[in-house]
């Protein structure tokens, strides 16, 4: 009980609870994680090259081997997103990229949708998990996000910006149609609906401002193209597909098509919309939004290692906005994701096992797999009324 009461009091040190401590954190963050890359920035290159191909008209889904490797998967409407760090010197381009990343999914943290508790839990716990994501200059970040502000756009009755949001990362990157999940939780939903529209006319129109019409809607066919040659590219890499799919099939070593594992997430996914009378609940929608987070990550082929910080808030949702007393089992869940789907791409983290077991079997995913499932149970079994005390 002695150590446990000194544990107590260590979390419960005002230090730790001090927001400006975790703003230069975070906003440090950003900062490292641009420094050390600013001589192998290959992921912010391709970024720098949509703004630029777009102005000269050249294919965004060809590959450019003298200006970086890979090739671009993200839309047109990505060249007017990253336009004013492109535009800059590198360095200064790339520091003010990771920066606004770390920026945004902190403003987006700490909005008055979460509690004190949630919100310091979250800035903690997904820290490393972010710095990992910096150091690849990944969009994941944004995309994280992206989510968390629709949902507390629409929870704010703000839904032309919720429909915004939804928009912005479905044009570029896809993920932001999750939004959507939180349709039925809006008050007004011809409103949202009708603000979707026109945000997609919007942002399909947008990129023609630095190109041509033409040019913008051959780009679009040549994106769908590039997306349907990805995934079969996914399925072969190590790096990618770092999710429940990839978990699956690497630790069985069966081949069958993913959506044996797709179709029934998806039923389970959509399963607690049924439980109507737990709408109402604050409780019941962010055990949602914490679904939609892991369940995009986990569903992907094209989900890394870096896209985790999506996952992790999640997982941080889940554990703290339920009434009722989380278990021991519950905290055990948490630490083994802080330890093996955090730690593991680390050098804090064993290289022999990283090596051998983690990157191989994809095991990166199995934390947040048991999390979701177990979040899954919760929503479709527990009520979510705010009777119990924590």
């Amino acid at each position: 009980m002695e150590i446990k009461k000194k544990i107590g009091m260590l979390l419960g040190h005002p230090l730790l609870r001090d927001y400006r401590l975790l703003a230069g954190l975070w906003l440090l963050i950003g900062l490292v994680g641009g420094l050390t890359k600013l001589h192998r920035c290959n992921n912010f290159l391709i970024f720098r090259g949509v703004f630029w191909h777009t102005w000269q008209k050249t294919s965004l889904y060809a590959p450019y081997p003298d200006e970086y490797f890979d090739v671009n998967h993200y839309g047109p409407l990505f060249s007017l997103v990253i336009a004013p760090f492109a535009v800059t010197p590198l360095a200064v381009g790339l520091l003010l990229w990771c920066v606004s990343l770390t920026v945004l999914l902190y403003a987006a943290v700490r909005r008055p949708l979460f509690t004190d508790r949630q919100q310091l839990f979250m800035l903690w716990f997904c820290a490393h998990e972010l710095l990992t994501a910096v150091f690849m200059q990944q969009f994941n970040i944004a995309i994280a996000a992206i989510i968390v502000l629709t949902y507390y756009c629409i929870e704010k009755e703000r839904d032309f910006w919720a429909a915004f949001w939804i928009m912005l990362g479905t044009f570029v990157k896809l993920y932001g149609i999750v939004g959507l999940a939180f349709f039925l939780f809006s008050r007004h939903k011809g409103r949202l609906a009708g603000s979707l529209l026109l945000w997609a006319a919007v942002m399909f129109v947008a990129p023609m401002l630095i190109s041509g019409p033409g040019y913008i809607v051959g780009q679009y066919q040549e994106w769908y193209t590039c997306l349907t040659e990805k995934n079969g590219e996914n399925l072969a890499s190590i790096a990618q597909n770092i999710s429940l799919l990839g978990l699956v099939h690497r630790t069985t070593g069966l081949q069958f098509s993913d959506l044996w594992l797709i179709l029934p997430g998806m039923a389970l996914f959509a399963l607690p919309y049924l439980r109507l009378s737990q709408y109402r609940h604050q409780a019941f929608r962010q055990t949602l939004l914490a679904s939609v987070l892991m369940f995009v990550v986990l569903f992907s082929t094209g989900s890394e290692s870096s896209g985790y910080i999506i996952a992790f808030v999640g997982v941080v949702i889940w554990y703290t906005c339920v009434p009722w007393q989380r278990t021991p089992w519950d905290v055990a869940l948490l630490v083994f994701v802080f330890v093996l789907s955090s730690l593991s791409p680390s050098d804090l983290f064993p290289a022999y096992l990283r090596r051998e077991w983690v990157q191989p079997y994809a095991l990166k995913a199995l934390p947040v797999v048991l999390v979701w499932l177990k979040l899954c149970y919760e929503i479709n079994t527990r009520s979510y009324a705010a009777t119990e005390r924590r």
